[in-house]
């Protein structure tokens, strides 16, 4: 239809949709203008057949109702969108394993990338139910990225099986000890993640080796999981029955919000000036007014930024060598130190 209105060939139509294709530019703009009056769309799946393209994303996660998770994928989803992508989310398990069965189903869907939000789907693991497509990891060196080190990830995993991102969460805690250091904190507390995330591992190593540089007492740890309710019991516990803090550092921003709560609503303590409270993150509510929440910013639009460079450059390049983008972390300093 589209090739009899422009009178060229049926191949000259499907390589006016393929932006790689050769095409003389007026050509193609002619072909397009023609589709569009026609209401012409490819078959995707026709053409899937012959570029091996099929323009779909996996996206894995362990959760899509948290902040940092949900505000994450809609921001992903946007940009994949923007790059012409459709997005397959895929949950994990509780316990952020995943069937086997939906990896099979991600299969059928011969996606051109996948990206994994969780740990306990690894490299090893995954590559056996993908065909060309190498998965993305986010990864969290415990000190300064290094090429080829083994820091933040998985002992045994070789990076050939993915790409990666990795966060570097040195900057932005070292900025957030020096400010407590400034203010003469010296017992600070640690509230921590779920224990199987390689990401609290990395920030609890972190702040530890952070806080011995500067001959500041050992941390103290609070168990954790993530949550608002785990960071408000937790703070309860760590000041009846711990002997409390100068400062609470919350490995993310919903549970320090669970520890401001704590310390002003049932200890009745004053934020800062009893103690002072630090998230990580930096997730849209950390600036609310009720929270003003002090925090280790992780930039979502560059994450984001990254995250689809890595696509684009795998499948330019499908056999490269393991590709790595690294985004770096700031303290973003608000009213909850000071």
């Amino acid at each position: 239809m589209v090739a009899r209105a422009a009178k060229v060939s049926r191949a000259a139509v499907s390589r006016a949709f393929n932006p790689e294709a050769p095409l003389k530019p007026e050509k193609r703009a002619r072909i397009l203008k023609i589709a569009g009056e026609l209401s012409y769309t490819p078959d995707r799946a026709a053409r899937a057949l012959v570029t091996r393209r099929s323009h779909l994303v996996g996206v894995i996660v362990p959760d899509v109702c948290s902040p940092w998770e949900s505000q994450e994928v809609d921001a992903l989803t946007t940009a994949l969108q923007a790059e012409g992508f459709a997005t397959l989310l895929f949950k994990t398990r509780v316990d952020s394993s995943m069937d086997e069965t939906l990896l099979t189903y991600m299969r059928g869907f011969n996606p051109d990338s996948v990206i994994v939000f969780t740990e306990n789907v690894r490299p090893h693991m995954l590559s056996r139910f993908l065909d060309r497509a190498v998965p993305i990891y986010v990864t969290y060196p415990i000190e300064r990225p290094k090429e080829n080190d083994g820091n933040g990830r998985w002992p045994g995993e070789p990076d050939t099986l993915f790409d990666r991102i990795d966060v570097d969460q040195w900057e932005g805690m070292e900025q957030a000890v020096a400010l407590l250091a400034g203010y003469g904190c010296r017992r600070i507390a640690y509230l921590s993640g779920k224990p199987v995330s390689l990401g609290q591992h990395a920030r609890r190593k972190t702040l530890e080796a952070l806080m011995a540089r500067r001959g500041l007492p050992a941390l103290v740890v609070v168990p954790g999981d993530f949550s608002y309710d785990r960071g408000y019991a937790g703070t309860l516990d760590l000041f009846r029955l711990e002997g409390g803090a100068d400062a609470v550092f919350a490995a993310n921003d919903e549970s320090a919000f669970g520890a401001l709560d704590a310390l002003r609503c049932e200890l009745k303590l004053r934020v800062p000036e009893d103690v002072k409270v630090i998230g990580f993150d930096d997730i849209a509510q950390s600036h609310w007014r009720s929270y003003n929440l002090t925090t280790v910013k992780v930039d979502l639009e560059a994450r984001v930024r990254a995250l689809v460079r890595l696509i684009q450059r795998r499948l330019k390049t499908p056999d490269a060598p393991a590709i790595t983008e690294t985004v770096r972390t700031r303290l973003v300093v608000r009213g909850t130190v000071g």
